[in-house]
């Protein structure tokens, strides 16, 4: 799977281009499924800001951008109604679009679906995470981001890559993410970590990284 890891959406052209550049085609082109489930199992969720991510309303530009076609893909719902129902849906998509919110709640109805297990096979595919939805692409999430409790009990995600994210660097809005935080945090994983910032995304490639920023970032 190709992997576009934001940390607050599509929100310059540079991130606009890199995602053209792994759909192969353009955005207009392109046919997309939602993923709002993250945004539930944190504490700063709430149905309006599903709807607003849905809807194409929000701050962090995702759904919003001219998709040929718009669909939701709740998590929650698929171990209900079967593979036979969903997995056609997935396949027949160009890219999943996985909102923000708590990585550990979105990692545990990613593997309680069956997706997370699906994804490596899924080469062609695009995955565009904002926020928690970048992170649970990552081996961990540190325990500064713990809100929501795994049945695991630990920051364990899905591990498709070999860092872990720490999103909205020096947002105005967030006084805890300082560099300084970022490197406190930084020194108690055991693997490789990039701090970005809004402006800034991780691009993956059959493991090739490349960073595409028009802001700032730091790689630990």
């Amino acid at each position: 799977m190709k992997l576009l890891l934001t940390s607050a959406g599509v929100k310059n052209p540079s991130i606009r281009q890199a995602l053209v550049d792994l759909l192969g085609k353009p955005v207009e082109e392109a046919d997309a499924l939602c993923i709002p489930t993250a945004g539930y199992g944190h504490p700063m969720g709430s149905p309006a800001g599903a709807w607003r991510f849905i809807t194409g309303q929000s701050t962090t530009p995702m759904c919003e951008l001219g998709w040929r076609s718009m669909g939701v893909l709740e998590l929650t719902a698929l171990p209900s109604i079967g593979a036979e129902r969903w997995l056609p849906w997935v396949q027949q998509a160009d890219v999943l679009l996985a909102n923000g919110g708590d990585a550990l709640y979105l990692c545990h109805w990613m593997r309680q679906s069956g997706l997370a297990e699906l994804l490596p096979s899924l080469h062609e595919k695009v995955w565009v995470g904002l926020s928690a939805g970048s992170m649970v692409m990552t081996p961990r999430i540190g325990a500064d981001f713990v809100e929501w409790k795994s049945p695991t009990g630990n920051d364990e995600t899905l591990g498709l890559v070999d860092f872990s994210l720490f999103p909205h660097l020096d947002h105005p809005a967030l006084p805890e993410n300082t560099m300084a935080d970022a490197e406190r945090w930084a020194a108690t994983l055991p693997n490789p970590a990039y701090a970005i910032d809004d402006e800034t995304a991780v691009k993956v490639v059959d493991g090739v990284v490349e960073i595409v920023s028009e802001g700032h970032w730091r790689l630990f």
